[in-house]
């Protein structure tokens, strides 16, 4: 694992959040909001959920004094979850790439959403926001197409590398 490795891998979940992100603008506001059965309840909860994610690991990469999760409090419109996503993927994005290799090993403690604490060195913690994200994009996908959605592309690592790396 190396830094360069990271950092793509950052890059990839940056682009495919932006595609996500795009999508997302196109929805009318009940396909936003249908109730669906997932592991959240609609596009824009799961959007919400991811949002989420790569926003608390910044904090606690950053060691913020007062994490909170986006997740138990969102109240805002499509566009400004979609603007804190794309603070928060960038976020993660610069984060990775600026953090030295040396820190990698270096333990990240954590707090669980429903309470408790955890520990993972930054290297796990960098490869579990990476795989959450992808995860739950794929989820969004399905989600997009049981609302009706279907002008979507391929946000595959695989579409990635052969669009930005050869």
């Amino acid at each position: 694992m190396t830094q360069q490795y990271f950092t793509t891998l950052a890059a990839y979940n940056s682009w495919a959040n932006d595609k996500a992100m795009a999508w997302l603008y196109e929805l009318s506001n009940e396909q936003w909001e249908q109730l669906l059965t997932s592991s959240f309840g609609s596009v824009m909860q799961t959007a919400i959920h991811i949002a989420s994610a790569e926003k608390i690991w910044i904090d606690f990469w950053t060691k913020a004094p007062n994490p909170i999760y986006l997740s138990s409090h969102f109240g805002g419109s499509k566009t400004e979850l979609i603007n804190t996503w794309k603070t928060a993927s960038a976020g993660v994005h610069d984060f990775i790439k600026n953090c030295p290799e040396e820190h990698y090993n270096t333990p990240v403690t954590f707090v669980y959403p429903r309470g408790g604490s955890g520990q993972l060195l930054y290297w796990q913690t960098f490869a579990h926001i990476l795989n959450h994200s992808t995860y739950h994009r794929g989820q969004l996908v399905t989600l997009l197409r049981q609302v009706g959605f279907t002008q979507m592309s391929s946000i595959d690592l695989a579409t990635y590398y052969l669009t930005y790396l050869n």
